[in-house]
C-alpha cells in the first residue's frame, strides 16, 4: 500500500494546505478582529458578523458553482468558466488542474480540493476587505443576498480573465498574487456600493472612533504574517520562487510601514507618528507588493513599499477633500485607497519592474521559464497590458456591483439601509447583542430596544440626506 497517488508531492501539498490556512486566517479572525476594532463599538459584532457569514457563503458558493466559473473549462470563450460543483469523489481526490493553463505551467502535484480551498480563501477575503467600505448602515439581510451574486458575477469573472487562462491571462497581464482580482476589485466595489447604499450618520461620521486598538494591533499582525501564505502559495509549489514572494512581502511591506509612519511625522497636520497611520502604511506594502511579489526582486519590492505607501498616504490626505466623487462618497474605512489604489499601482509597477531573472518555473530542454518582464527590463509593452487589464477589472466590478444592488432593491425589494432608529443603536438593534455589554443591555431591555426598532422601521422612508 502506498499513501498517496503517484503523481502526488508530499510538500507541496502540505505547503498548499498550510498557505490556504495562513490566508484563511486573514479573515478569520484578523479582519473579524481588525475591523471590529477599527469600527464604533457599537458596531463590532455587526463587523464580525458580516466577516464570518461572508466566510461561510463564499464557500458554500466555491464549491457548488464558482470555483468552475473562475478555474474550469471555458463558458463563455475566454471571459468565463463552466459553472459545475466539486463535490464528488473524484473532484475532491483527483489531480488538480487549470484547463486552460495545461501544457503552460507544471502540473499540479496536489489534489483538486487543495487547489479549490486555497483559492476559495482568496475569493472570501476579496467582499470581506470591502465590508471596512459599507459597514454602519449596511442591511445585514442584504448582504447575505449580495455576497453570493457578487463571487458569481464579479469574483469569478476576474478569476479567470487573470488566473484561469482567460483573456487577459493570454494576453500577457501579470497578477502574481490578486492585487487586481483581490485588492482593486474589493477598492472598487466596495467604494461603489458605498456611493450606491449612502452615506452614516453625520454623528457616527465625525465621531469614527476606534473602539480597541490593541484589537486591531492583533489582527494587523495576523493579516501581515498570514501574508506569507497569500503570496507565498501563489507559485503552487514550495519552490525558491514562493521564498522570494515571502521575503519580498516582508520587504515592502516594512518599507511601506516606516514611509507612512514619516510621512505623518513630517507632514501631516498633527506631525505626530501614529499607530493607524503605521497600519495603513502596513496595508499599502502588503496590497501593492501583492501582484508583484515572484516576478520583482528585492529592489522592486522596496520601490513598490515605498510608492504605494507614499501614494495612498497623498490620496488618503487629499481625495476626500477636494476631488469628486472622493469627496461625496462615505467610504467608512478608506478601502478604495489602501486596497483599490494600492492595488492599482502595484499592477501598474508591475509593468515596470518585473525581472525575467527571476523565474517562477524552470524551463528543461527547448522548454523556456517562466518568468515576466518589465519596462524596464527591455518590456514596455507590458505597462500597457497591465493599464489595460486594471481598466477591465475597474469597469466591470462597478457596473456589476451596481446592478448586483439594483435588483436586490427593486426585483427582490429589499431596503439596502437600515433604517435611522438601527443606525442609532447598532448592534442590539440588528443582532440583539453587543461586544462590550453593559448590565442594561445584558437584561431584557435589550430584546425591547430590539423589538422596538422592528415595531418603527416600516414607519421610516429610506432617507437620503446627509444623516441617513
Amino acid at each position: 500500500m502506498v499513501p498517496y497517488p503517484s503523481w502526488l508531492n508530499a510538500g507541496d501539498n502540505a505547503w498548499q494546505m498550510t498557505a490556504a490556512t495562513l490566508v484563511g486566517l486573514m479573515s478569520i479572525p484578523a479582519l473579524a478582529v481588525l475591523y471590529g476594532g477599527l469600527v464604533q463599538k457599537k458596531w463590532a459584532m455587526n463587523t464580525m458578523m458580516m466577516v464570518f457569514c461572508t466566510f461561510c457563503l463564499t464557500l458554500i458558493t466555491w464549491v457548488l458553482w464558482a470555483f468552475k466559473m473562475g478555474f474550469g473549462t471555458p463558458l463563455v470563450h475566454t471571459f468565463l468558466g463552466d459553472p459545475r460543483t466539486i463535490l464528488g469523489h473524484t473532484a475532491e481526490q483527483g489531480q488538480g488542474s487549470i484547463p486552460l493553463l495545461n501544457g503552460l505551467m507544471p502540473n499540479f502535484r496536489f489534489p483538486t480540493s487543495s487547489l479549490a480551498y486555497f483559492q476559495f480563501v482568496f475569493a472570501a477575503i476579496t467582499p470581506i476587505l470591502f465590508i471596512g467600505s459599507v459597514i454602519g448602515r449596511i442591511s445585514f439581510k442584504v448582504w447575505l443576498v449580495f455576497v453570493p451574486l457578487w463571487i458569481t458575477f464579479v469574483y469569478a469573472v476576474n478569476a479567470f480573465l487573470l488566473w484561469g487562462g482567460g483573456y487577459w491571462a493570454g494576453k500577457g497581464a501579470l497578477d502574481f498574487s490578486g492585487g487586481y482580482v483581490i485588492h482593486l476589485a474589493a477598492g472598487v466595489s466596495g467604494f461603489t456600493a458605498a456611493a450606491v447604499i449612502g452615506p452614516r450618520l453625520k454623528r457616527d461620521r465625525e465621531r469614527a472612533i476606534p473602539n480597541n486598538l490593541l484589537f486591531v494591533a492583533v489582527g494587523a499582525g495576523i493579516l501581515w504574517l498570514g501574508w506569507n501564505g497569500f503570496n507565498g502559495g501563489d507559485p503552487y509549489f514550495a519552490s525558491q520562487d514562493a521564498a522570494a514572494a515571502v521575503l519580498n512581502t516582508n520587504l515592502a511591506t516594512a518599507v511601506a510601514m516606516m514611509t507612512w509612519i514619516i510621512m505623518d511625522m513630517a507632514f501631516s497636520p498633527e506631525k505626530k507618528p501614529t499607530f493607524l497611520g503605521g497600519v495603513n502604511g502596513m496595508i499599502c506594502g502588503l496590497v501593492g507588493i501583492t501582484p508583484a511579489a515572484g516576478y520583482v526582486n528585492g529592489f522592486g519590492a522596496i520601490v513598490i513599499g515605498l510608492v504605494c505607501s507614499s501614494v495612498v498616504w497623498a490620496a488618503w490626505y487629499y481625495l476626500p477633500k477636494y476631488v469628486w466623487p472622493f469627496n461625496r462618497v462615505d467610504d467608512a474605512l478608506g478601502v478604495v485607497y489602501t486596497h483599490g489604489i494600492a492595488g492599482l499601482f502595484g499592477g501598474l509597477l508591475v509593468g515596470l519592474l518585473a525581472d525575467p531573472n527571476m523565474i517562477v518555473y524552470l524551463g528543461l530542454g527547448k522548454t523556456s521559464s517562466v518568468s515576466g518582464a518589465g519596462a524596464f527590463y527591455h518590456h514596455p509593452h507590458q505597462l500597457l497590458i497591465q493599464f489595460l487589464a486594471a481598466l477591465t477589472i475597474i469597469v466591470w466590478d462597478s457596473v456589476v456591483t451596481f446592478i448586483i444592488l439594483m435588483v436586490i432593491k427593486y426585483v427582490l425589494r429589499m431596503k439596502l439601509r437600515l433604517s435611522d432608529e438601527q443606525l442609532e443603536i447598532g448592534d442590539v438593534a440588528v443582532h440583539g447583542e453587543e461586544a462590550y455589554p453593559t448590565d442594561e443591555l445584558i437584561s431584557t431591555g435589550a430584546a425591547s430596544i430590539a423589538d422596538e426598532v422592528v415595531v418603527k422601521e416600516p414607519q421610516k422612508a429610506s432617507a437620503t440626506s446627509d444623516d441617513s
